[in-house]
């Protein structure tokens, strides 16, 4: 015996499809999902991404080509770079 629940859902689902414009395209539910999904995973990237440069510990080295004035004077002295 067919389940009744089926056709029965079936009857009432025929009429909101006739219902639809077919000009009008929509991304609907799954769009909404998949678009929720990539949103989440760039907001942990992010998040993410900040906590790693927040552990970079970046000394810049001196330009080589601006000597100081104690090294500038000293004759002999190795320039430690």
């Amino acid at each position: 015996m067919p389940d009744m629940s089926a056709s029965l859902a079936m009857t009432h689902l025929v009429p909101l499809a006739e219902e639809i414009n077919n000009d009008k395209v929509t991304p609907g539910v799954l769009g909404f999902i998949v678009f929720a999904a990539l949103a989440l995973g760039v907001w942990m990237l992010m998040k993410s991404m900040n906590r790693h440069m927040g552990k970079v510990d970046f000394e810049e080295a001196p330009d080589p080509s601006e000597a100081t004035p104690a090294t500038a004077g000293a004759k002999g002295a190795p320039n430690k770079v």
